[in-house]
């Protein structure tokens, strides 16, 4: 087949560990545990990312008794703080969080899971390994196409979503870009534009992400760990959601919000926050990245009252002043 130009849009698939006897076993991906009929007495979640903990509180809230393993703690590519928040509430509700756990062997018989751990054999009816997704493009023969692939077999693409072949472009999971469906819709569009003659760029420095866990952990720009690894300084205020009137008023406090801002400058790097509806206010904060805004300015916009969002305002506000000391929409 002859083309002059080609989009490789081949997505992912989940990725399984080599844990001696999974392969033997009926284990769940979320393919399997999103089309089950019946919720199991006892679930065990191989898996520590978005997916392994939007499905093991759903099921927790369903009735099943979960234990989900963590081969280092959970979401360990975000804050350590978020980690750590959510591993208090999942446990709190009770779900087993057993961190820095790997199986070393999973065996399958009577219609029983035991999975050998270093605390012990833990027992299940269901086993649902979330341990991320691979590149679907094992199939591919890229390398005959000339284009490159990164250790893990995602396609290398720029900024155009281009690859390091002439005429072939990529997009979505298939790539080394970040892995959700907001971005993945975003690649496609721009790749169509560009491949046709177009003009077109796919910028993620403000990409805001959200984790469906409940309260929702929502991300946007770069955490301490990552400016310190691009070599910038940060300044950084954590505020619990106890000073935020909205959370106050609905009666759940659960969880943060975190602003990192460059050292000196105060210009707003990157914000994380563990709160009910996250995802609701990480936005705005993607805005005032995208606008390179200072904490200062942040602390300066009107918000209104009895807001979630108002905790942008008001993590902004800590960075100069005791927020505890200030009366309800204090300016």
């Amino acid at each position: 087949m002859a083309f002059d130009r080609c989009l490789i849009a081949t997505g992912a698939r989940p990725a399984v560990p080599p844990i001696p006897g999974l392969e033997d076993t009926p284990y769940w991906t979320s393919t399997e545990a999103l089309a089950s009929e019946r919720i199991p007495e006892r679930l065990a979640v191989i898996g520590a990312s978005a997916v392994a903990l939007e499905l093991a509180q759903a099921f927790a809230r369903l009735g099943s008794r979960v234990t989900i393993l963590a081969r280092s703690r959970l979401l360990a590519r975000e804050d350590p703080a978020i980690g750590a928040a959510l591993a208090g509430i999942l446990r709190a509700e009770g779900i087993e969080v057993l961190e820095r756990t790997q199986a070393s062997a999973v065996a399958h018989a009577n219609g029983a899971f035991v999975l050998t751990t270093p605390h012990g054999e833990v027992p299940a009816d269901r086993l649902l390994v979330a341990t991320g997704r691979t590149p679907d493009t094992r199939a591919l023969n890229l390398d005959a196409a000339g284009v490159a692939v990164n250790g893990h077999g995602a396609i290398l693409v720029d900024h155009r979503l281009r690859t390091s072949a002439p005429h072939i472009y990529a997009a979505g999971d298939c790539t080394d870009q970040p892995p959700f469906v907001h971005v993945a819709a975003a690649a496609g569009t721009r790749a169509a534009i560009t491949m046709t003659g177009g003009e077109a760029a796919l910028d993620l420095a403000a990409m805001p992400a959200v984790v469906f866990t409940d309260p929702q952990v929502a991300s946007v720009g770069l955490s301490e760990q990552d400016a310190r690894a691009a070599g910038i300084e940060t300044d950084s205020r954590s505020l619990s959601l106890d000073k935020v009137p909205r959370a106050l008023a609905n009666f759940d406090t659960r969880g943060f919000i975190k602003l990192v801002a460059e050292a000196g400058s105060g210009r707003l790097l990157g914000v994380q926050a563990v709160a009910p509806e996250a995802g609701e206010l990480i936005q705005a904060a993607a805005l005032a990245i995208r606008a390179r805004m200072t904490v200062q300015e942040l602390a300066e916009l009107l918000f209104p009252y009895l807001t979630m969002v108002e905790a942008l305002k008001l993590a902004a506000q800590s960075f100069s002043k005791d927020v505890k000391q200030l009366s309800c929409c204090a300016g």
